[in-house]
C-alpha cells in the first residue's frame, strides 16, 4: 500500500519525522509532497522546494520504506487543488493529513488522520524559526541531517534577512492565511 503525506516542511522537523515514522508502519510506500513548492525567500516559505526536497531525502534515508519526494505548487483555486496533487505525485491508496483540504485527496481512496504529537509539535510549529532568528536552541528540533542543509545553505542567515524585511510589508512575526486566519508557520 502507498500512502500520501504533504507538509510544506519549513523546515522539515521532528514533529514531521515522527510522523512519516508512525505513517511508514502502516505503507509499504511514502509519497511526501512538498507543498508551496514555487514559494522560497519568504519568512512564512524561506526555503526553496529543491532544499526541501535534500531535507526530507537525507531525513528518510534509513527509514525502512521506499520514499517519494515530489514538489507541488500552490494552486488558487480549491476546487481543482486535488485533481492537481494527484497529477503531480505517484497514484496512492490513502492520504494522511490533518487539514480537510489534504484529506480530500482520496476522496476515492481511504483517508487517515496523521499521527499527531499535539503539545511538543506546536512548540516545532510556532517556534522553531524564531528559535533560528534569535539563535535560541533550534537544532534539537530538527533531524540531523536538515541541520546539514540548513548549515550548507546558510539558511539561519536567509531566515533573519527575510523576516527582519518581509516583502509584503507586513508584521513577520504574525503570518496569515488568504483567508486572514493564523497560518501554520512550519
Amino acid at each position: 500500500m502507498r500512502g500520501f503525506y504533504i507538509g510544506r516542511f519549513q523546515p522539515y522537523h521532528n514533529g514531521h519525522h515522527h510522523m512519516v515514522e508512525e505513517i511508514a508502519d502502516d505503507v509499504d510506500e511514502l509519497v511526501l509532497g512538498i507543498g508551496s513548492a514555487g514559494d522560497s525567500h519568504t519568512h512564512r516559505n524561506p526555503f526553496t522546494a529543491g532544499e526541501r526536497v535534500m531535507m526530507v531525502t537525507k531525513s528518510l534515508a534509513d527509514l525502512d520504506v521506499t520514499t517519494y519526494v515530489v514538489p507541488i505548487e500552490d494552486l488558487e483555486r480549491n476546487s481543482v487543488w486535488v485533481s492537481h496533487v494527484q497529477s503531480m505525485s505517484p497514484k496512492f491508496d490513502v492520504a494522511y493529513s490533518n487539514n480537510p483540504s489534504s484529506s480530500a485527496c482520496s476522496r476515492k481512496r481511504a483517508s487517515k488522520s496523521a499521527p499527531r504529537r499535539c503539545s511538543v509539535e506546536r512548540c516545532w510549529r510556532s517556534e522553531l524559526r524564531q528559535r533560528m532568528i534569535r539563535g535560541d536552541g533550534w537544532r534539537p528540533l530538527v533531524p540531523d541531517e536538515v541541520v546539514a542543509t540548513i548549515e550548507e545553505i546558510d539558511g539561519v542567515d536567509r531566515i533573519r534577512q527575510v523576516s527582519s524585511s518581509d516583502a509584503n510589508g507586513a508584521d513577520a512575526s504574525i503570518e496569515t492565511d488568504r483567508d486572514g486566519s493564523t497560518a501554520d508557520p512550519a
